[in-house]
C-alpha cells in the first residue's frame, strides 16, 4: 500500500471530501486523456471478485470484475435534498460506489444508472452536467463484448486549486444504460487507479 500522500493543502482537502460523502462522484475526481504513458506499460489489475450479478453488493444490468481490495457498496436515494442532489448528475443516478482506499489510493469508481437510451447520449448529458470541465474527448469503443462510448476529460478542482483527469464509459442494455466513472483525489491518484478501471471496462458482460 502506498503512503506517499502529498502534503500541499491535502489535509483540508481530504476533510472537505470526507464531509461531502458522495461529493467525490464528479467534482472531486479526475480524468482525461492525453496520458503520455503507454497503457501497455501500466501494471494490470488482478481481479478479486465481480460486481453486478444478483447477490453482489450492487445488482446491475451488467457485471464486471473488481480489482483486489476495492470495496463496493450500494448507494440509495436519500431523503435529504442536499445528498440526493449529489447522487444525481445530468440523466444519471448514482447506484454504486467502489472505494479504492483499501487498495492504497484515494478515490472511487462510481456506477450510475441513466435509464434506457443511447450510451453516448447519456454520457454526453452526464459530462455536460459537470462543472468546470475541459479537454473533453469521446470515442466509440468496446466494454467487454458490448458497444460502448468512453470519454476522457479534465475537471478544475476548487479544493485543490488544480485541474485533474477523469474518465467514464457507458453501455446500453435492455435493462438500461450504465455509466462507470473513475475519479480520484488528483491526476496522479487517477492514473494509478487506471488498471482497476480498465479491468472493469474490459470485463463487462450484460446480464
Amino acid at each position: 500500500m502506498r503512503h506517499h500522500i502529498r502534503v500541499r493543502a491535502l489535509a483540508p482537502a481530504v476533510a472537505a471530501l470526507a464531509a461531502a460523502g458522495l461529493l467525490g462522484g464528479c467534482a472531486a475526481d479526475p480524468e482525461p486523456l492525453h496520458v503520455a504513458e503507454d497503457s501497455a506499460a501500466r501494471p494490470t489489475a488482478a481481479p478479486k471478485s465481480s460486481l453486478g450479478a444478483p447477490g453482489t453488493a450492487c445488482p446491475l444490468p451488467v457485471s464486471f470484475d473488481l480489482a483486489a481490495q476495492w470495496k463496493p457498496k450500494a448507494v440509495h436515494a436519500s431523503d435529504d435534498e442536499v445528498f440526493a442532489a449529489l447522487g444525481k448528475q445530468g440523466p444519471a443516478t448514482m447506484v454504486c460506489e467502489i472505494d479504492a482506499k483499501p487498495a492504497g489510493n484515494i478515490g472511487y469508481m462510481r456506477v450510475w444508472s441513466a435509464g434506457k437510451g443511447e450510451a453516448r447520449t447519456a454520457l454526453e448529458g452526464f459530462v455536460k452536467a459537470e462543472e468546470n470541465t475541459s479537454k473533453v474527448v469521446y470515442k466509440e469503443t468496446k466494454a467487454g463484448g458490448l458497444p460502448a462510448t468512453e470519454v476522457t476529460y479534465t475537471v478544475y478542482n476548487k479544493i485543490m486549486e488544480e485541474s485533474k483527469e477523469e474518465r467514464a464509459f457507458a453501455v446500453s442494455t435492455a435493462k438500461g444504460t450504465v455509466i462507470v466513472h473513475l475519479g480520484g483525489l488528483d491526476t496522479q491518484e487517477h492514473r494509478e487507479m487506471l488498471p482497476a478501471y480498465e479491468l472493469a471496462r474490459d470485463s463487462v458482460k450484460a446480464l
